[in-house]
């Protein structure tokens, strides 16, 4: 075992009881490092120590994305990689042991700049609904699980990750009620929670055949362990056929759904921050460009000079001018 790999669970320590980093991102920032050290030890000709580390260059970072970019490797993973480097090495310039410089220096691709988007007030209603799903052959119970679950990422703006880990425990019961949710980072905020949601949470506890313990989990999978959140996934997938959705009609969708349709009816965008749980504003204000891309969208296809009237504004402006000489 080289230094390396004893630092390495120090630094994966560290993002943990310090950084309070989210169990997800701490498995894919230990897998990222994982896959940086295969490629040194390829790379440097045997297993990288701390010293290979502090001495590397841009050159080298560069090689390990451009491996990784032939892997198939998109530019979001690839930008997280480079992060979990770059806390790695800020880590170990704090100890005395590594320098940052070299991580700093290397550029990670440029991400495009694209919009969430969210589904239609009519369409996110029906993807929430048990009844849409009516001609699957699947129990009751089940449909009644999964339109609860959906309901609460668009009800309430929820993660399916935070619906999936609420305790049975959580369960609103009656109008008024709130969820208090543990999102990224460990953060806890508390949403309100619909009568319409709170009715279908009530349904699926009242068909659903397994005893639900108050620690353990809220919504069970077919067997009555934790639920997959590839089973919503999935639910969501076939909603998409029945209903005619678009592509990325997903479970986050409705999450994204949620927040422009708060937005679009007149909602505080400070509140909106909150009830989703984004640290930063900014991280909310995608929301406003969503609200702008569909006005102009809906005066496109509404005015009757939309299309032509923009080329047309120079040639008015230059006729004006002409006619003040």
């Amino acid at each position: 075992m080289t230094d390396f790999d004893s630092f390495r669970r120090d630094w994966l320590s560290h993002l943990s009881a310090e950084r309070r980093l989210s169990p997800k991102t701490l498995e894919a920032y230990a897998r990222d490092l994982g896959q940086f050290a295969a490629f040194l030890t390829e790379h440097l000709g045997g297993a990288p120590t701390l010293s290979d580390i502090a001495a590397l260059k841009p050159v080298d970072l560069r090689a390990f994305l451009g491996q990784r970019r032939r892997d198939g490797v998109g530019n979001r993973t690839l930008m997280r990689q480079l992060a979990a480097l770059r806390s790695f090495a800020r880590f170990g310039e704090r100890q005395g042991k590594l320098t940052a410089a070299a991580f700093a220096a290397t550029r990670g691709p440029r991400l495009g700049k694209s919009l969430p988007r969210p589904l239609e007030p009519s369409a996110a209603r029906a993807v929430t609904q048990a009844n849409s799903r009516a001609d699957e052959e699947r129990e009751q119970w089940i449909l009644a699980r999964d339109a609860a679950v959906l309901g609460l990422l668009y009800g309430s703006g929820l993660r399916i990750s935070e619906a999936l880990s609420l305790a049975r425990a959580q369960a609103p019961q009656q109008a008024g009620d709130t969820l208090t949710v543990i999102g990224k980072g460990s953060k806890t905020r508390m949403v309100p929670v619909l009568p319409v949601v709170i009715a279908a949470i009530t349904e699926y506890l009242k068909l659903c055949p397994w005893r639900l313990p108050p620690e353990g989990p809220l919504f069970v999978g077919a067997k009555g362990g934790p639920l997959s959140p590839r089973i919503i996934q999935l639910a969501v997938e076939g909603l998409r056929g029945a209903l005619g959705l678009p592509s990325s009609a997903t479970p986050h969708a409705l999450r994204h759904s949620f927040a422009t349709h708060l937005l679009g009816r007149g909602g505080d965008l400070r509140a909106i921050q909150e009830l989703l749980g984004h640290a930063s504003l900014s991280t909310t204000q995608i929301y406003t460009r969503i609200d702008s891309a569909r006005l102009m969208a809906a005066y496109d296809a509404a005015h009757p000079r939309a299309g032509r009237w923009y080329p047309l504004m120079p040639q008015r402006n230059a006729l004006t001018r002409h006619q003040r000489r």
